[in-house]
């Protein structure tokens, strides 16, 4: 008895306000927070860090792009985020001659700053709480699509009042399984230059080998700049537009961390399942992770095998690779460290003790009784097509590029405008899409891609589940089936006229919507999702309806059940604060691991004859003499990455790690491998924020770069060390 209460204990830690643990709301700050990160050393009022009227921490803050973070780092506008996080961008200014991802980029006045269409940098206005405005209109008696339409409908109108007359966006977000509403308002800027970046030898030292991984030497830093027009407000792309003058920027500390100093991190996680049930830890044990990875492993060979054979090709997939390779060793480690934990297990006892809880009270039983058996009907169905759902999704649409880019052209093409003028601009904006298409496809490995996905998905998809185009595969042959798949890829590329850039634009000039539908890539796309749309989708739409339904009436309830704890919300893209402090760890029995690395180990890891592990003769040559300016530690020696037991995930990577006066000590940009399964349950004695020292961070823009003019526009804190 005494070891299932111990269980349901720290179960129920894993989603309430504990030390380290935690993805805070930050206008919340003061009356959930405020307390806990004061006696953890905070030096900072909660209005100095979130404030709607003044100046605050959360002005220096940005969602860049929607999938990673960014923090302003002078009053210039200078943005300080990930070498991955601005890789695309790297890679798109980059060819065989001005080959940046591999020798850096450093633009050494804003005149030589490098735009980059659709990059978007949004900084957060507001929070408020619009639950009163929502949940009164919702009855228990509406179906989920009534329950969303009518959410959509009330949105949408909360969000046009606050934005009227404004150049403001704004989105409402539901929380708690959509128990909680609220409205987030951003002012988002379109005008985001490449200003600097390290090569990849540095920003991406280690590569796929050390990802995830702690010890770690990587220089994971790039540096953008916000424009705007001269009034101040967001535009696009002008030679007439400035430097955007932030709110508030981060004075940078060169103190350095300490083991036990307070950290915080303000960004965008992406999201988080803490409140998952033991249904899903058994789907995503058994199903969903392990066919990620088999597919994931093929696309990587294919991959690597086109690259290594040639420069250009390297260039073109480097980005594809490296985001194909990052959720590919994930989900491995992700099902390890599920196993390791017993989540399952735990998840379970929580759930007999909520069952439990709910039988004790005849009101409970009448509002969560079908809480659980909601969400193992939904389990239940989601069994039987699972695994085309993951197909579909890995295998096709993000499988062989030509199979996506002929389903866009597809709709494009279909809504080309009878107005010839319109038409015109129309086929302007397409071509241009295929321009970027083609600028990075390479057709002998998208054929070998095509083939392989195809197989798999008919090798490892129920047969009776299969759409009609896998009948053209099965070509007879003296009376038997012969499974050709090389035939039919072939067949297929060679009348497509998606598969190389020349045969498109022939097409373009000629558009017509029948050929599209004609053509031999379109049709195998348009048969397996047509297919699944007739066949397995309503059942998704039922176990989509019965989990959203399950699993906001169990958080609902986890709430009620333990009125007295402060809940955080399970990440989405919205602005969250985590807290905790810089610290080691034991990752096993006889292991230990220190807090921070220096340049000594990138010295130590060095070997020529791996790309991962290449060191620029420049970073070597001042090892040597030891000249590492004002970035070097009390001893002597320059500190590159460190870890805290902040909690992050997916979306948090660019965050600024904070110490506890507002300064920036350094960037955060990953997670390590004994902590994988954090996304879901979170393990306080293992899991671990890697971030890149801030004073390694200057030091290769001063001393590596010399961009010292850089340096010179941000704000250098003062020493706060005791003399």
């Amino acid at each position: 008895m005494k070891y299932f209460f111990s269980i349901i204990f720290s179960l129920l830690l894993s989603i309430i306000s504990i030390a380290d643990e935690g993805m805070w709301l930050p206008h919340l700050l003061k009356i959930m927070n405020q307390e806990d990160m004061e006696a953890k050393g905070l030096q900072l009022t909660t209005e100095e860090l979130y404030s709607v009227n003044n100046s605050s921490l959360k002005d220096a803050i940005v969602s860049l792009g929607g999938f990673c973070t960014a923090e302003i780092i002078s009053s210039q506008g200078l943005l300080l985020t990930n070498h991955h996080c601005a890789f695309s961008q790297i890679q798109n200014h980059s060819s065989i001659d001005n080959d940046y991802l591999k020798n850096g980029f450093w633009a050494m006045n804003q005149k030589q700053e490098l735009p980059n269409e659709g990059l978007t940098a949004s900084f957060l206005i507001s929070i408020e709480d619009v639950t009163d405005s929502i949940l009164p209109s919702l009855s228990n008696n509406m179906t989920e699509e009534e329950r969303n339409k009518k959410i959509r409908e009330l949105s949408q109108k909360i969000i046009s009042k606050k934005t009227e007359e404004t150049h403001f966006t704004a989105r409402v977000k539901s929380f708690f399984g959509g128990n909680t509403f609220y409205l987030m308002t951003y002012e988002t800027f379109k005008d985001v230059r490449l200003v600097g970046a390290p090569p990849s030898s540095i920003g991406k030292f280690g590569g796929d080998t050390d990802n995830w991984m702690w010890p770690r030497h990587t220089g994971d830093f790039a540096l953008l700049r916000v424009y705007c027009a001269p009034d101040g407000t967001p535009a696009e792309y002008s030679e007439e537009n400035v430097p955007y003058t932030p709110k508030h920027h981060l004075p940078i500390q060169l103190d350095g961390v300490k083991n036990g100093d307070y950290t915080m991190i303000f960004g965008f996680p992406g999201s988080t399942d803490r409140y998952l049930t033991s249904y899903g830890i058994k789907s995503a044990l058994e199903i969903t992770n392990p066919q990620i990875v088999k597919i994931r492993d093929k696309k990587l060979s294919i991959m690597k095998e086109g690259m290594d054979a040639d420069k250009k090709t390297k260039i073109q997939y480097a980005a594809k690779y490296a985001q194909t390779a990052n959720y590919w060793k994930y989900y491995i480690g992700q099902s390890k460290g599920l196993t390791r934990m017993k989540v399952y297990e735990k998840k379970i006892a929580l759930e007999n003790d909520f069952a439990k809880w709910v039988a004790e009270d005849t009101t409970r039983v009448k509002i969560y009784e079908e809480a659980l058996p909601l969400i193992d009907s939904a389990y239940n169905i989601n069994s039987e097509i699972a695994i085309n759902r993951t197909y579909l999704n890995e295998a096709i649409f993000m499988g062989a590029e030509v199979m996506y880019f002929s389903f866009r052209m597809h709709r494009a093409i279909s809504q080309l405008s009878k107005e010839k003028d319109l038409k015109e601009k129309q086929l302007t904006k397409i071509k241009a899409e295929a321009v970027e298409f083609y600028k990075n496809y390479n057709e002998d490995i998208d054929k070998k891609m095509f083939k392989a996905m195809l197989e798999m998905y008919y090798y490892n998809v129920p047969k009776e589940q299969h759409a009609s185009i896998f009948k053209k595969i099965e070509n007879p042959l003296f009376g038997t089936k012969k499974k050709d798949f090389k035939y039919y890829t072939n067949n297929a590329f060679n009348k497509s006229i998606f598969s190389s850039k020349d045969k498109f634009f022939k097409f373009i000039d000629y558009p017509s919507l029948s050929k599209v539908e004609m053509d031999p890539v379109y049709k195998t796309l348009k048969s397996i999702y047509d297919h699944y749309l007739e066949n397995i989708y309503e059942k998704r739409l039922a176990v989509r309806s019965m989990l959203n339904k399950g699993n906001r009436l169990f958080i609902k309830g986890l709430q009620e059940m333990n009125r007295n704890n402060n809940f955080y919300p399970d990440a989405n893209s919205t602005m969250r604060v985590t807290y905790g402090n810089v610290g080691d760890y034991t990752p096993g029995d006889a292991m230990h691991y220190d807090y921070y690395t220096t340049i000594d180990g990138i010295i130590e890891k060095e070997n020529p004859l791996d790309e991962e592990f290449i060191v620029p003769t420049k970073l070597k040559e001042l090892y040597k003499i030891g000249d590492y300016g004002n970035y070097a530690d009390e001893q002597g020696n320059l500190r590159v990455n460190f870890i805290s037991n902040n909690d992050i995930t997916g979306g948090n990577s660019g965050s600024p790690v904070i110490n506890a006066w507002g300064e920036l000590v350094g960037t955060a940009f990953d997670g390590n491998w004994e902590a994988m399964s954090g996304d879901i349950a979170f393990e306080k004695s293992v899991q671990r924020t890697i971030s890149v020292d801030i004073r390694y961070i200057l030091f290769i823009i001063d001393k590596f770069a010399g961009a010292s003019h850089l340096i010179d526009e941000m704000t250098i804190a003062p020493s706060r060390n005791e003399k």
